[in-house]
């Protein structure tokens, strides 16, 4: 009766299937040969402490040890692999000196050196044995990799996996417990359809993790990529649950007249452009219907997305409801509150940790009674004083800069509070099949009238005395100036130019024309340097990233950025549209240092070359192999074990159709592919798709 169950009643006992999962998700330390201290070190190296850890920590290479060679033929610094005689043993003469071992093939004599655990039992004198490993310049094999006698080929790895290791951790550490995790595989049903493996030409799960763990003969490709569609699938599964909760959640139709639209377009001046109205149209139809908007608006620089939001936000306001918005900086809601203070018919208050005393208890007071319709704020929109009578629709800008729980705290104001999170930044199509699969998206493109191009050039920072002359002659005719630096100080390890360096070798030559803002100014001062650039009291702003978003100077068409190599591609094409935004022609002069890299100067190269926000966000995430949107990890996808979703986007499409599909026939995969899809989430921790699944 070992490992099978019984439920229900006394008298009406019930079998219960054996769950044929918990020897993978026993801890490494029941493996053999595993004890405390080496389970720390391969939970380390493998990212957990289960034997599917284990198992999921595949080989980075094999060392194929299968072909023959002689001693004659061997190449010093390449694997060899043969079959030799003993003849000698040479003891060592002191303690610092090795053992050697004189063998011989018939075709040559060679040495095999021991400093250390000389294996006298496996290499007596006249023993035929099998040996593997590099021969030195000199015919000497120092610690052969391995040694087994030559009638028992079966001791000998013919193909051995390299598995990543770490500190303190060997290869040896990891043979028996990897043969001993194998043995606990499961007969596991097969969650794919036997088209797909036959199309494929894909061996089952076990199979798979068998024949890349402990290989007979070097993987096939298609063995990893079996493995890395079952994650990728386990994902997509995962988010099209999530995604599906999402939809279903009850929420309450918001219907407008039009009324406020109207008269904020008729301040607005212009049409909107096609996508404009596309996107509106998406996002009026979820906020129509009965259930919750869970909605993710990209807008590429300048598309205009803020106009979008304000639009949204009056069409709750004309259904009754109260909206609200929240961005990442004091700066950027302060520039949300100018807009709408220009374009909306109805008051809208500003919320920040600098609004205190009675400004702020008159705020309060309003949202809560519903006299005010529309607030703008930072993360004190969420702190637990603030009450809305009625918060219809959240707005988040700049998404990705707040905490998951911030953005929920915002939705949570409301009893059905529809949700609409915003960005500038373009997001790889990767990452939005990844980390944002449980939201619909909308995309803007294309630019709003009044927009002109930006001619983007590079410099080396060799010609900064011929870039501050050009700078001079543009001050000459009007212009006005970003000049943008990395660093807001001196650091002793990384030698970059600091915005306080900067401004005062500009100050220098254009006196008080020159201003400088930057994140560690007091607000009052920082925001006193912005009003001043905006009102032209100063023509050159010197300033760290705190303008890279948030910030609207229509008479700005110069952006000069220091080590450009430094940012992300991301963050440098939100730099660069703070400028184009007037009539003037406007420029990016793009520094960088002297010895550029290949893959830095590719970079920058394409961003000198398209302003398409979208592209540049995809190839940016190819080139630096993923990581953070924003440039503050360099590399990366994190979340995944197997599967590479930028290498294997085209598996991630499958994935994602595959889930959707199988969601639309059997929505609570109760199914015998559902049931063993079940197994998957569980495989790959997906485990929150898996509880959605069983509250409904």
């Amino acid at each position: 009766m070992s490992g099978v169950s019984y439920s229900g009643a006394p008298n009406q006992c019930q079998p219960v299937e054996p769950d044929p999962l918990v020897p993978l998700f026993a801890p490494l330390t029941s493996l053999r040969g595993v004890g405390e201290a080496v389970a720390k070190l391969i939970a380390r190296a493998a990212g957990g402490e289960r034997v599917i850890d284990l198992l999921f920590h595949l080989p980075e290479s094999y060392i194929d040890r299968r072909e023959r060679t002689t001693i004659r033929a061997a190449l010093p610094g390449k694997l060899a692999t043969l079959e030799v005689q003993v003849v000698r043993i040479e003891p060592p003469a002191t303690a610092r000196q090795p053992t050697k071992v004189s063998v011989t093939d018939g075709t040559g004599f060679a040495d095999l050196v021991f400093f250390q655990r000389f294996p006298a039992a496996r290499l007596p004198v006249g023993a035929k044995v099998l040996i593997s490993g590099k021969f030195d310049d000199r015919g000497q094999m120092v610690h052969p990799d391995h040694i087994a006698p030559a009638g028992q080929p079966a001791q000998f790895p013919a193909v051995e996996p390299v598995w990543p290791l770490t500190a303190g951790l060997f290869a040896w550490h990891l043979r028996r417990p990897v043969v001993d995790a194998l043995s606990r595989l499961p007969a596991l049903p097969e969650w794919h359809d036997a088209a797909l493996l036959k199309r494929e030409r894909w061996p089952g799960f076990t199979a798979a993790l068998r024949a890349l763990q402990m290989p007979a003969e070097p993987p096939s490709p298609a063995l990893r990529k079996r493995l890395a569609y079952d994650e990728l699938l386990a994902g997509q599964v995962a988010l099209a649950v999530v995604r599906r909760r999402v939809r279903d959640r009850p929420g309450r139709a918001l219907a407008g007249d039009d009324r406020l639209r109207r008269k904020a377009l008729a301040a607005f001046g212009h049409k909107l452009t096609p996508t404009q109205r596309d996107v509106l149209a998406e996002i009026d139809a979820d906020l129509a219907a009965p259930r919750r908007m869970l909605r993710l608006l990209q807008g590429d620089v300048g598309a205009g997305k803020t106009l979008v939001a304000i639009l949204a936000m009056l069409r709750a306001v004309e259904a009754g409801a109260q909206a609200a918005i929240m961005a990442p900086t004091e700066i950027l809601a302060r520039q949300h509150l100018r807009t709408l203070e220009r374009l909306s018919p109805v008051p809208a208050a500003l919320l920040t940790g600098s609004v205190t005393g009675k400004a702020r208890a008159r705020i309060l007071e309003g949202l809560a009674d519903g006299s005010l319709p529309i607030v703008v704020g930072t993360h004190a929109l969420v702190q637990q004083g603030v009450a809305f009578k009625d918060l219809g629709l959240a707005v988040i800008d700049e998404q990705h800069r707040f905490g998951v729980d911030q953005r929920l705290l915002l939705g949570k104001k409301g009893l059905v509070t529809d949700v609409l999170v915003m960005t500038a930044t373009p997001i790889p199509r990767t990452l939005l099949l990844t980390h944002w699969g449980e939201m619909q998206v909308s995309r803007l493109t294309g630019k709003p009238a009044g927009r002109t191009p930006v001619k983007t050039t590079l410099h080396s920072l060799a010609t900064l005395p011929d870039v501050v002359d050009a700078i001079a002659r543009k001050l000459d005719e009007g212009a006005r100036v970003y000049w943008v630096c990395p660093m807001v100080s001196e650091s002793e390890e990384i030698d970059l130019a600091a915005a306080e360096e900067r401004f005062a070798t500009l100050h220098a030559r254009f006196g008080a024309a020159v201003g400088l803002a930057h994140g560690r100014q007091d607000s009052a001062v920082r925001e006193a340097a912005l009003a001043d650039f905006a009102a032209g009291r100063t023509r050159i702003l010197v300033a760290t990233t705190v303008i890279e978003v948030g910030v609207d100077v229509p008479e700005a068409s110069v952006m000069v950025v220091e080590h450009a190599e430094r940012f992300g591609l991301a963050q440098l094409h939100q730099l660069r549209g703070r400028v184009g935004r007037g009539a003037a022609v406007s420029f990016c002069l793009l520094l960088h240092d002297d010895g550029l890299q290949e893959t830095a100067r590719r970079r920058l190269t394409l961003l000198r070359d398209t302003d398409d926000g979208f592209r540049i966000a995809d190839e940016d995430f190819r080139l630096r192999g993923g990581g953070d949107l924003l440039g503050t990890r360099q590399s990366g996808l994190p979340g995944w074990r197997i599967a590479d979703p930028i290498e294997h986007e085209g598996l991630l499409r499958m994935a994602g159709r595959d889930a959707e599909l199988l969601l639309q026939k059997d929505p609570r995969l109760t199914g015998e592919r559902g049931r063993a899809v079940r197994l998957l989430l569980r495989l790959f921790d997906r485990t929150v798709a898996f509880r959605t699944l069983h509250s409904g």
